[in-house]
């Protein structure tokens, strides 16, 4: 994902702009791994391989974004880890 994009692009829920950006791989501008987080309604979203994730709730991949904190829980800051909301509970 190209880090001006991030200009752009709102939470799908509740529309909110801008989004927070987390980079974990990144190169030249161009986020490969990384997180979304809707400061408002605290969901995050992740970006793999170059392609933020930014589904509405029930078509959310739970497994896949479990393993993604799992993988990444050392590189992205705590309310993402512990706070944020990958999916409507």
């Amino acid at each position: 994902m190209n880090k001006t994009m991030t200009d752009i692009l709102a939470c799908p829920i509740d529309k909110n702009h801008p989004l927070e950006l987390f980079e974990i791989n990144e190169k030249s501008d161009i986020v490969s791994e990384g997180v979304l987080f809707c400061p408002k309604c605290t969901r995050f979203y992740p970006i793999i391989e170059e392609i933020p994730i930014m589904l509405p709730d029930e078509l959310r991949d739970k497994k896949q974004e479990m393993e993604f904190l799992e993988n990444f829980k050392d590189k992205l800051p705590e309310k993402i880890i512990t706070k944020a909301k990958p999916w409507h509970l």
